[in-house]
């Protein structure tokens, strides 16, 4: 999720009021949501995407699209192996997987 009152200038670390604010806020907005997308550019690094990823593993609603050439594909193919989280390797499989997972 993203906040339009977010400042990068914010020190991230426990104990700063406005990080941990939105930590846990986004933390429970992955907790209440039905379904979670996870989309791994190539171009990016992701290591907070990739941690949430572990942390609802368990949870049965998510769908991965990590493209060839992701830093870290085998790691993520193996955990959404692992784990039978539904896993794609385009943008347009992942399009096509949300419409089926809205319409059930």
């Amino acid at each position: 999720p993203r906040r339009d009152d977010w400042d990068s200038s914010w020190k991230q670390e426990k104990g700063n009021a406005q990080f941990e604010e939105q930590v846990n806020w986004e933390l429970e907005g992955l907790e209440k949501a039905n379904l979670i997308i996870f989309y791994f550019a190539p171009e990016t690094k992701s290591p907070i995407s990739m941690l949430e990823l572990g942390l609802f593993a368990h949870s049965k609603k998510l769908i991965v699209c990590c493209p060839n050439g992701f830093w870290r594909k085998g790691n993520l193919d193996i955990v959404c192996q692992r784990y039978h989280i539904k896993q794609v390797n385009t943008l347009n499989e992942l399009i096509n997987e949300i419409k089926i997972k809205v319409t059930i």
